[in-house]
């Protein structure tokens, strides 16, 4: 199931990013579909969906991230995914299953809902949507493994540096110097990376001495993106 919730994850890319995108014909069909449907926003720590949930309805993100996590017999959060705009989620109900994990706004976000029945009958008659998904899926999979083989395997610092990569990657806003800012809190990127607040202040200030980020009121900045990928290789 793990990679069932993976499969809506990655639906629709931006045309100038350079993982393969869709058809727009196949993107507009459906953000079609999802518009005509209310927009909702919530804030920052909402729960949408709780686990054993058995839901009615389908989630379109339209700004905003959303996190699916469980909690571990300690409290901690294991953070599985995290869905971004044009995003839709879950993917359980669309096979008669009840969610397996929480879903909870990261920041404050706008979605839309689509009835369970509208959205699976909407799939059935386009059946080269699913088809065209097949490529995103297996790039969100193999995001997925990478993750979980780092919160088994891997040091405290290079389970970090993953993360603000693949933050950078997935969420970051470049700038034209190599650089990328990051609007995700210390708290966040240690929920994504397992790890306590306390571990993440203390490599956070390793990396900073290293100068490869900075930490600033509103972001963290990550100083090359080019330099911290070399620095994710050589961790051991």
């Amino acid at each position: 199931m793990i990679l069932l919730t993976a499969l809506f994850g990655c639906i629709v890319k931006n045309e100038e990013e350079s993982e393969p995108t869709m058809e727009t014909s196949t993107i507009q069909a459906i953000e079609d579909f999802f518009g005509k449907y209310r927009l909702r926003r919530y804030p920052k720590g909402q729960i949408l969906i709780l686990d054993g949930e058995n839901l009615q309805h389908i989630f379109y993100l339209t700004s905003g991230r959303v996190k699916a996590y469980e909690t571990s017999y300690k409290g901690t959060e294991l953070v599985l995914t995290i869905y971004g705009p044009k995003m839709f989620f879950p993917v359980a109900p669309l096979v008669d299953r009840p969610s397996q994990f929480i879903y909870e706004a990261e920041t404050d976000i706008e979605v839309r809902q689509a009835p369970l029945k509208a959205t699976v009958e909407f799939l059935k008659a386009n059946p080269e949507l699913v088809y065209g998904l097949l490529g995103q899926l297996h790039n969100r999979v193999e995001d997925i493994l990478t993750r979980m083989s780092h919160l088994m395997a891997s040091s405290a610092k290079k389970r970090l540096v993953y993360e603000l990569v693949a933050e950078c990657q997935n969420f970051g806003i470049p700038q034209t110097d190599d650089s990328y800012y990051l609007a995700i809190s210390e708290k966040d990127i240690g929920a994504r990376a397992g790890l306590s607040r306390e571990t993440v202040s203390r490599e956070i200030n390793k990396l900073k001495r290293e100068k490869l980020v900075e930490v600033r009121p509103s972001n963290i900045a990550i100083l090359s993106i080019t330099e911290l990928k070399k620095h994710l290789e050589l961790i051991v």
